[in-house]
């Protein structure tokens, strides 16, 4: 186990963010609605977001394109379902909430959070700390969608066996990806992170991002 790992792990059980697992497979199954599909349909390929380009000219080794390891898909033990939703809480807390144009005097600039930042940073975040821990960087995909009012908005997509969860800033539970509330626009491709794929035909060219 890496340094940052372990160090990750401490500051979650620190944080009191660590939850016993006995239960979380029936709640998990129990979040499941059997009306809809467990896993999103790809449209075909479509253009990654701006600030995403941009952070990856920046941050080239980060955006790479790797083998698939065997799997699109994270066998979700209990222990992996926890690990999660603590990853979710302690970034959520981590991390303030504040536009881009207030930090960056910019409009568009996805970064590494430090102590503050908008959705697509804490994206970032949660996929790097859940990289350190094991998760396969194929199952842990950048998703843009339009919230409730018709803002865009970016979460993290998990990949599991058992169906597509959403990782976000504005909640700590970890939701099905139909249970959210959100029309989703794109997301990353599995075989490489510097391909798009349509999840909603003939909207994906929607401005991103209006709010946190």
């Amino acid at each position: 186990m890496s340094g940052k790992t372990t160090y990750l792990l401490s500051l979650l059980v620190a944080t009191g963010l660590a939850v016993a697992s006995a239960d979380t497979a029936l709640a998990r199954k129990a979040n499941f609605d059997s009306s809809h599909s467990v896993f999103t349909r790809a449209q075909g390929e479509t253009r990654p977001p701006i600030g995403y380009v941009n952070f990856c000219a920046r941050y080239p080794t980060e955006c790479r394109a790797m083998a698939i390891r065997g799997t699109t898909k994270v066998h979700l033990t209990p222990a992996r379902w926890d690990l999660l939703m603590q990853v979710n809480s302690f970034v959520n807390r981590k991390i303030a909430p504040v536009t881009d144009q207030e930090l960056y005097n910019r409009p568009e600039v996805w970064e590494y959070p430090t102590s503050a930042g908008d959705c697509e940073d804490y994206v970032l975040l949660k996929k790097r700390y859940l990289e350190g821990l094991g998760f396969a960087p194929e199952t842990l995909l950048i998703t843009v969608v339009l919230d409730e009012e018709g803002a865009g908005h970016a979460v993290l997509m998990v990949r599991t066996d058992s169906g597509d969860f959403i990782l976000d800033n504005r909640r700590d539970k970890v939701l099905p990806w139909y249970r959210t509330g959100y029309r989703y626009l794109k997301r990353q491709s599995q075989q490489d992170p510097n391909r798009w794929v349509s999840l909603s035909p003939g909207r994906s060219r929607t401005k991103i991002f209006g709010r946190n």
